[in-house]
């Protein structure tokens, strides 16, 4: 697979800025590639990152992430897990070195992996062979093979990546419902005009009932959860040296005012959105 010089396949566009990552910018001790999937998988798998990490000895960095709503497949040389979505604020804590072959699936794809409801797997995760069975461990050892004898090679890494598409085009393809659920989560992540459920149920002709059985047994969660998750990602993308205000981007995202956006920002991050605006100043 061919990559341009971000490491993103050519001809390809993934978020310029990694909204849900909200990354500490003094942070050096990782480096990481995004690529999307071969086409044939863009209704199963969102895209691949791989970080690559060195983390001086007796320190710890955090990662924090707000989550998209999708399920995560995750290998390391030391784990091997599936995600559920977490509805508050995710953290990994990297220490020493390290790496991982991380895969973001798409909104269809866990059910189709855990063979049954996601919302058994929200906030919560298990080794890859719980949803997986032996498949799931034999990827597990494939990809170390791969990946062990020198990480940082751009080459192991797409191979690593491609056994996890040749163990993903086994739940293809994606079912009706996934695809609605695929759509309806493209739809709301994509159009910050998108604020009320009333709006979904409209644009998909489904009944308010009918997309909370379809998001809860899809991805775990609420359509509430959905763009609540999208304004914070949207607000954290903002807020990284954009020159406005915090009551315009309050405005732009539909809060009633600046103190709503304020509650939401700290309840879910741990910290006010001044806070994090003044890591990026």
């Amino acid at each position: 697979m061919k990559s341009d010089s971000s490491g993103q396949p050519a001809g390809t566009r993934i978020d310029d800025v990694e909204r849900a990552h909200l990354v500490d910018p003094q942070d050096t001790s990782f480096a990481i590639g995004r690529w999307a999937p071969s086409p044939d998988l863009t209704d199963l798998i969102r895209r691949f990152w791989v970080p690559i990490w060195s983390v001086p000895p007796g320190a710890e960095a955090p990662q924090r992430v707000l989550q998209y709503p999708v399920c995560l497949v995750v290998v390391t040389a030391e784990y091997s897990r599936f995600y559920g979505v977490v509805t508050g604020l995710s953290e990994t804590v990297l220490t020493g070195d390290g790496w991982a072959i991380g895969t973001m699936l798409t909104p269809a794809a866990g059910a189709l992996i855990t063979g049954g409801a996601v919302s058994d797997w929200t906030d919560r995760f298990g080794d890859l062979s719980a949803p997986a069975g032996a498949a799931g461990t034999t990827l597990t050892t494939d990809v170390r093979a791969v990946m062990t004898p020198d990480p940082h090679e751009p080459s192991r890494q797409h191979e690593a990546t491609d056994l996890v598409e040749a163990w993903i085009r086994g739940f293809a393809p994606a079912d009706d419902d996934g695809l609605l659920i695929n759509a309806i989560v493209e739809y709301v992540e994509g159009d910050s005009s998108v604020t009320s459920v009333t709006q979904i149920c409209d644009r998909f002709h489904v009944t308010e009932r009918s997309l909370q059985r379809l998001t809860r047994r899809r991805l775990g969660l609420t359509p509430k959860w959905l763009i609540q998750r999208r304004r914070l990602q949207e607000a954290a993308e903002r807020l990284r040296g954009a020159d406005t205000t915090l009551a315009v981007i309050a405005a732009e995202l539909g809060y009633a005012d600046e103190a709503h956006l304020v509650r939401d920002f700290r309840t879910v991050t741990g910290m006010t959105p001044g806070r994090f605006a003044a890591r990026f100043s």
